[in-house]
């Protein structure tokens, strides 16, 4: 079956327990804090910059250049790992972009027949579209929507923009965490499925704009920290399209398993440091807020 994205609009609001979001007011200027919670000092790299562990840093070669996706298993578990285990096969090597759509995203990962009709033999995977904030997770808040009783909080956890119900909230949940979910930026990766949503198995898709209609019914499991300049290359179309040819990835690969001398060592601005509470300084407009979190990006550099 085609694995396609739905484009339709998410209908009423998004529910964490005793937390919504949908519909409702912006944050006050006061309560848009770009704050980081509490973080152990041994997780805040001394210059404000964080090297992403190369397991969890998926290298793309494409025609136009690399582009490196750190994953998150804290996220998003069983997809990560399936990601990684497919690029470890060589699964995705020579796999085309078979559905590129102008501001919207890329699409690929079907390394059966390449025009989205096939998937991998692995079972398919079960939907990963919220995940459970912990106490301990660093998170920097950037917005606050909706009221005292129906708020949810926007930031950042590491690189990745997400949406969170408050830390308020943990005396009502049975496990002491709260819902959260990644946010559909441009950079951001996440899984293509059917109608079912527990149909995702191979196939991803990387966002070339915000979309915010596919939070919270797709699994985000990764964010671009590398090559984000290359996200709006890839030739427009569908295979099957007139005339179509689809650019490709030529190889994918776990960073950890490359030779050392090839392997990209990626540095992402530490969201919970001074130096990107400064950064975040820069962002804010005349009025004291910031701009919509999809429309800050969090710095990164390759070494």
């Amino acid at each position: 079956m085609m694995k396609r994205l739905t484009t339709t609009l998410l209908a009423g609001a998004v529910c964490f327990a005793s937390a919504c979001s949908g519909g409702s007011a912006d944050a006050k200027p006061e309560d848009q804090t770009a704050t980081p919670s509490s973080k152990a000092a041994s997780d805040v790299a001394a210059n404000g910059w964080r090297t992403v562990n190369p397991e969890n840093l998926i290298v793309i070669d494409t025609a136009y250049g690399l582009i490196g996706i750190e994953l998150y298993p804290e996220i998003a578990p069983n997809h990560t790992a399936r990601i990684k285990e497919l690029a470890r096969s060589k699964f995705y090597d020579n796999v085309s972009f078979h559905r590129v759509i102008d501001g919207f995203m890329n699409q690929t990962g079907d390394g059966s027949n390449g025009d989205g009709t096939g998937d991998s033999d692995l079972p398919d995977l079960g939907q990963e579209f919220l995940f459970r904030r912990t106490a301990d997770m660093g998170f920097t808040l950037v917005d606050v929507q909706g009221d005292e009783q129906r708020s949810i909080e926007i930031g950042f956890y590491k690189g990745m923009p997400v949406a969170s119900q408050p830390l308020r909230f943990t005396s009502e949940t049975e496990d002491g965490n709260v819902g959260a979910f990644g946010l559909h930026c441009k950079g951001v990766t996440s899984m293509a499925r059917t109608s079912n949503p527990n149909s995702a198995n191979s196939q991803f898709f990387l966002m070339r704009a915000w979309a915010a209609h596919l939070d919270t019914k797709y699994t985000v499991w990764g964010n671009t920290v590398m090559g984000y300049e290359h996200l709006e290359r890839p030739k427009v179309g569908t295979v099957g399209d007139d005339g179509f040819v689809p650019d490709q990835m030529n190889w994918v690969r776990v960073a950890a398993d490359m030779p050392e001398a090839e392997r990209p060592k990626v540095q992402v601005m530490d969201t919970g440091s001074p130096a990107f509470t400064n950064y975040m300084k820069t962002k804010k407009k005349e009025d004291g807020t910031y701009p919509h979190i999809c429309d800050i990006p969090v710095p990164s550099k390759t070494l």
